[in-house]
């Protein structure tokens, strides 16, 4: 297996890298022998993980997740 491929059995074994919540959610986008495009979501703490050309190892390690929260704006 190459590395950073996302295989559907790993949502097996992943936990949130923040709060170590476990199961994540995974939203497919396009899907082939591996998930190329989708995102990685904490119900927890509502932080997302994007999904691209098959989860590059930068993304893994370097990457700084957006949390939901922090994004909403109030409208008035």
């Amino acid at each position: 297996m190459r590395s950073g491929i996302l295989k559907r059995w790993l949502m097996d074994i992943l936990a949130c890298p923040i709060d170590k919540h476990h199961p994540l959610e995974l939203h497919v986008f396009e899907e082939k022998d591996e998930i190329v495009e989708g995102l990685i979501v904490c119900p927890k703490c509502l932080r997302w993980y994007p999904i691209r050309d098959e989860i590059p190892e930068k993304i893994l390690l370097e990457g700084k997740p957006f949390n939901l929260k922090s994004g909403m704006q109030k409208k008035s």
